[in-house]
């Protein structure tokens, strides 16, 4: 019998997790060299291809086919004869010149967190995190905030990640009782858009730092959104949030510890009316912890980026609401491994 089990026994879940690493970065270097945003515009041979982003020769077809093989492009004809075009979703999330592009996460990936995942080990092992903050150098937030190109770079990134949750909850949340939202931390305002997309009555502010508001200005001007969307700038640890039928945060509660957690949750708690929503976007862990493996990578990515942060389950989130004063909570599924966590006032 235990002859029978080791024959039936697979190591290629092994292999394919631990080589995961190389098709992680041919995606993230696709997507950086700006190859979907290329092929969007025409489908080109790989010659032309080569041409165009500067590579050498000897590796193109290997480089365009393992693309097509992982289903990322798509090619007719063989080697010389071939003609590359993007896969429709790479087409669609991976076009630099759609609104729907969220490749914004991937370049960070590719430029910042990819090596800073070397050291997970030693964050393991000390708790401590492994970015640029390792060296001295400028925590996370400050690096981000005092660099113009970096908070443009973060700014899309973060709406990369979370646009897709952000249209799914526009449309699927029942804002018929609700006029106003209050979006914290709200970045380049792309969640406040969404609900105002998709929701003519809502009114909506965006909440961020002093140097995110430029952004989301302009992000908010381009969609001619103006008189929907207001942009606040201020500090949710030292300002109180503004007043509103409805408070969000989008991937913001994990990236702190749970002190700051509670404090954030308690502040969200007394701006809302009775009644009123705090909603929490964020890739929720299954409260048994074994399902949402994203989410559960994420939170070791919070290792590698923060001091205290980490992800959570719908539990924890209940503990720390009725703890607040919200009387019920409830989690609304999104996309992949995203949810809303719900709190009622």
């Amino acid at each position: 019998m235990v002859e029978s089990t080791k024959k039936q026994l697979d190591p290629s879940k092994i292999m394919q997790t631990g080589t995961a690493f190389w098709a992680s970065k041919l995606l993230l270097t696709a997507t950086n060299m700006e190859l979907f945003t290329i092929l969007a515009k025409k489908e080109l041979s790989g010659t032309e291809i080569q041409s165009r982003l500067g590579l050498h020769p000897r590796s193109i077809y290997d480089f365009l086919d393992a693309l097509v093989a992982l289903g990322f492009l798509k090619r007719t004809g063989l080697k010389e004869s071939s003609m590359y075009r993007n896969a429709e979703d790479s087409d669609l999330f991976l076009d630099k010149n759609k609104p729907s592009y969220m490749g914004g996460m991937l370049e960070m990936c590719n430029n910042r967190l990819y090596p800073f995942w070397t050291d997970l080990e030693e964050g393991l092992k000390t708790g401590l995190p492994q970015n640029e903050s390792k060296t001295g150098e400028k925590t996370l937030f400050e690096a981000i905030y005092t660099n113009e190109d970096k908070i443009r770079e973060f700014v899309n990134a973060m709406a990369g990640v979370s646009m897709g949750n952000f249209m799914v909850f526009a449309k699927q949340f029942d804002f018929s009782n609700y006029k106003t939202l209050c979006d914290i931390g709200g970045s380049g305002g792309h969640l406040s858009a969404q609900v105002v997309l998709n929701n003519k009555h809502m009114q909506c502010i965006s909440f961020d730092l002093p140097p995110v508001s430029p952004v989301a200005q302009e992000n908010v001007a381009k969609m001619a959104l103006d008189d929907k969307i207001r942009i606040e700038s201020g500090d949710f640890f030292t300002d109180d949030f503004p007043k509103a039928d409805i408070i969000t945060m989008g991937m913001i509660l994990h990236d702190w510890g749970t002190t700051h957690k509670k404090m954030l949750i308690k502040k969200a708690y007394e701006a809302l009316p009775k009644g009123g929503a705090f909603v929490v976007i964020e890739n929720i862990i299954d409260d048994n912890r074994s399902e949402n493996a994203f989410g559960l990578l994420m939170s070791l990515n919070m290792l590698i980026e923060t001091t205290e942060g980490y992800d959570f389950t719908l539990a924890d989130f209940d503990e720390w609401a009725k703890e607040a004063g919200f009387v019920s909570t409830s989690l609304m599924a999104l996309t992949g491994p995203s949810s809303a966590a719900i709190a009622i006032k």
